[in-house]
């Protein structure tokens, strides 16, 4: 059964950035047109090897909304100050700029799958800090 739904949001289950996150898709005229996906580290959990355990739970899920909910977007949202960043990041001090390494390879990872299960469908990437300001990568 085909729905008014046009995306799937990817974000994290840290408990600071619930109300950013829903302010933010609020923000950009979604609410009421999404389906969400919350998981540890978002991108990360859901590409990292540490959390490979996961990563079929999204997938089958994902699929699952598509059929669903006629979702033709994956949003991915990512987050500042992040556990899952600081789990499996390889350098003795975690940086921001560490940080954001390991955000862009998550997101490097997730559009390499995305991109070859679903051609046809849209991307997007997103990291929220605590300050609500939204950084958009490609």
């Amino acid at each position: 059964m085909a729905s008014k739904y046009k995306a799937m949001v990817l974000s994290c289950i840290d408990p600071r950035f619930q109300t950013i996150v829903f302010n933010y898709l609020k923000r950009k005229k979604l609410t009421g047109k999404y389906s969400k996906f919350t998981i540890a580290g978002s991108a990360i959990g859901v590409t990292a090897n540490k959390f490979k355990k996961w990563h079929k739970t999204f997938w089958d899920n994902f699929d699952t909304s598509i059929k669903m909910h006629n979702i033709s977007k994956l949003i991915v949202i990512n987050h500042r100050d992040c556990g899952a960043a600081k789990i499996v990041n390889r350098k003795k001090v975690f940086s921001k700029i560490n940080e954001t390494r390991v955000h862009k390879n998550s997101f490097h990872k997730i559009k390499k799958l995305f991109k070859k299960k679903y051609p046809k469908l849209s991307i997007e990437f997103k990291i929220i800090s605590l300050n609500s300001k939204v950084e958009t990568f490609r």
